[in-house]
C-alpha cells in the first residue's frame, strides 16, 4: 500500500516537472520575438529586442516619452501614434483615450508590447529631451513625510526649462526592486540656477522611487534624470492669479514664484496652500520672503485640522473653503493648480462657481 502511494506521488511529481519544463520552453520560444524595427516619424529607425513594452524600449534607446507614473498606466501621458504593428487596444488604455484619439491610432506606449516591427509618430519636440547625470548636493527635510532634494547637474551641466515643467527621475535597482524605475517630479528650483534642479518629494508608503529617495539616497550620490516635460506654465496675460496647491504640489508654484521675482512680474497673485495639519506646512519663510519681494503677492496657508496646534490663528478647513471666502468674483482671474486629481477637481468646481472661465484654469494633476 505504502509502495503504491509512493509510486503515485512520484508519477505526479514527474508529470508536474515535465509540464513545468514544457511551459518554460514554450515561454522562451513564444516570447522570443527577436529583433524588431521601430520606425519613428518616417525618419529614424531603431532596432530593438522584441518582448518588452514600447515605452521601456524607447527609453533604452534614449528617446524619452512623458510618463508620470513610470509605466503603470495610471497617468495616460505616454501617448504615441502607432500606425502599424500595435495590436488591439487594451482595456487599460481605454480610460485615457477619447474617440478621436482611438480613430487616430493613439496608444499608451507603456501598454503596447513590441512583438513585431512598429511604425510610430511622436511630437518632434521629444527628440530634444535629454538625459542628465546629477549629484545629490543637499537633502532638506520639509515635513515628516516630505523632503527637498537639491540636485547639481554634471552632464550636461545646465538645463533650460519653463517654470511649471517636470523631469523624470531614475531610481536604480535596489532591495526588492530589480530594475530601474522612472517617476515624474515637478521642478521646484529657481530657473536662474541653470545648473541646479530641486525636487520636492513626498513619501508614498511602498513607493519604489520615494522609498529609495528617503531611505537610500545620500548627499553626494549620483542620479540620472531626463526632461524637461510638460506644458503647465504661466500665461502672458496680466490677469490676477490664484495659485492653489497642497503637499508636493508646492514644487511648480515655488518655481513660478522664483521666475516672477527674476522677471519683475508685477501681476497680482494669491497662493492658497492646503495642509492637513500645521506640522505639514512648509517653506513658510520663503513664502513670506516672496511677499516682501514681489509687487503684489499674498500667501494663504490653510490648515484642515488645528487639533494638535490650538494656537493656529490662520485659515482653517478645506483649501476650497478658504478660496470661497477669499474670492467673491473670480471672473477676471486665472488659476494655477497643482496636487492630487481629487483636490484639483474640487478646486475647478469652486472656481467655476465663482465665475472663472474653464479656459482660465490651468493645472498639473499628480498621478
Amino acid at each position: 500500500m505504502i509502495t503504491s502511494t509512493l509510486i503515485a506521488v512520484l508519477v505526479v511529481s514527474l508529470i508536474a516537472g515535465a509540464l513545468a519544463a514544457v511551459l518554460v520552453v514554450a515561454e522562451y520560444y513564444l516570447a522570443n520575438y527577436g529583433p524588431c524595427k521601430i520606425t519613428v516619424n518616417d525618419e529614424k529607425e531603431l532596432t530593438v529586442e522584441g518582448g518588452k513594452d514600447l515605452l521601456a524600449l524607447l527609453t533604452a534607446q534614449k528617446l524619452f516619452i512623458p510618463s508620470a507614473c513610470g509605466g503603470r498606466a495610471t497617468c495616460g501621458l505616454c501617448k504615441v501614434k502607432v500606425l502599424e504593428g500595435a495590436g488591439p487596444l487594451l482595456p487599460t488604455e481605454e480610460p485615457y483615450l477619447d474617440q478621436t484619439e482611438r480613430e487616430s491610432n493613439v496608444r499608451l506606449a507603456c501598454q503596447v508590447k513590441v512583438r513585431s516591427d512598429l511604425k510610430i509618430e511622436i511630437p518632434k519636440e521629444l527628440f530634444a529631451i535629454q538625459e542628465y547625470t546629477c549629484r545629490c548636493a543637499k537633502i532638506v527635510e520639509l515635513t515628516h513625510d516630505m523632503k527637498l532634494f537639491r540636485l547639481e547637474l554634471t552632464e550636461p551641466a545646465t538645463m533650460d526649462y519653463i517654470p511649471g515643467q517636470y523631469v523624470q527621475l531614475r531610481t536604480p535597482p535596489y532591495g526588492k526592486s530589480r530594475k530601474e524605475v522612472y517617476r515624474a517630479y515637478s521642478i521646484a528650483s529657481d530657473p536662474a540656477e541653470k545648473g541646479i534642479i530641486e525636487l520636492i518629494i513626498r513619501l508614498v508608503p511602498g513607493g519604489i522611487c520615494t522609498t529609495y529617495c528617503f531611505e537610500h539616497l545620500k548627499e553626494g550620490d549620483e542620479m540620472r534624470l531626463n526632461g524637461p516635460y510638460g506644458d503647465f506654465q504661466l500665461s502672458e496675460s496680466q490677469a490676477p492669479m490664484v495659485f492653489i496647491a497642497g503637499g508636493s504640489g508646492m514644487a511648480p508654484i515655488k518655481c513660478m514664484l522664483h521666475h516672477m521675482k527674476n522677471t519683475n512680474n508685477a501681476r497680482r497673485a494669491e497662493y492658497y496652500f492646503g495642509a492637513n495639519a500645521v506640522k505639514e506646512l512648509c517653506l513658510i519663510d520663503l513664502m513670506q520672503q516672496f511677499e516682501s519681494e514681489l509687487a503684489d503677492f499674498h500667501f494663504v496657508p490653510v490648515v484642515a485640522s488645528t487639533q494638535d496646534s490650538p494656537e493656529w490663528d490662520g485659515e482653517t478647513g478645506l483649501v476650497t473653503e478658504a478660496v470661497r471666502r477669499g474670492l467673491t468674483d473670480a471672473s477676471q482671474h486665472e488659476a494655477y493648480l497643482c496636487g492630487s486629481p481629487g483636490m484639483i477637481d474640487a478646486c475647478v468646481k469652486v472656481l467655476m462657481d465663482l465665475g472663472m472661465p474653464e479656459t482660465s484654469i490651468f493645472y498639473d494633476k499628480f498621478a
